[in-house]
């Protein structure tokens, strides 16, 4: 299956979009679950053409650019819609390098498993303060009103990203106080 397809077109189905549009929103809102090169989304944005599932026009932008604005064909929609409405099994578990590395943890000395585990533990105490910050600035952290919007659907994953950051920093610090102990 091609999801890249399907995320495409769920951002289009907000509003029409450039390519430029499309990268920031995957880059800046769906980067803490989702992401894809503009090597990706350029070449999908011509099969999803060429499929008839979006259409676009070419605008000026200045007055020289010309971009591509593209927009949902009623095929697109329907396309879209069915993706949204099917039960997908669980995905296999994400690919995470550290946690490969610790698996073949016998083969470092204790010095460089804590320079590991320590260095880890910083960076997703980062992720997670960058999060946050999000989160405080997020329409929706000061009380819901409507889950029929883009913003609700921002919200909710970005409150996961919060919690799956906090378990894995709690992970790292438990393994770092055995290593320490070991």
């Amino acid at each position: 299956m091609r999801t890249l397809k399907y995320a495409i077109l769920g951002l289009i189905n907000r509003g029409s979009m450039t390519g430029y549009d499309l990268m920031k929103v995957f880059n800046m809102e769906l980067v803490n679950f989702w992401y894809a090169k503009h090597s990706q989304i350029y070449p999908e944005l011509k099969k999803l053409s060429d499929e008839g599932l979006i259409t676009y026009e070419t605008v000026l932008q200045g007055e020289k650019l010309e971009k591509k604005l593209y927009s949902l064909t009623e095929a697109g929609k329907e396309a879209f819609l069915n993706w949204l409405a099917k039960q997908d099994l669980l995905e296999p578990t994400p690919k995470d390098i550290f946690r490969l590395k610790s698996y073949f943890i016998e083969s470092m000395t204790k010095e460089e498993i804590l320079s590991q585990f320590n260095y880890q533990l910083d960076q997703r105490k980062e992720k997670l303060k960058k999060l946050e910050a999000t989160m405080i600035e997020h329409p929706y952290a000061k009380g819901i009103i409507d889950i029929v919007t883009p913003e609700y659907g921002d919200y909710i994953v970005l409150k996961g990203a919060i919690m799956r950051e906090i378990t894995y920093i709690d992970w790292l610090t438990e393994c770092i106080n055995e290593i320490k102990n070991y």
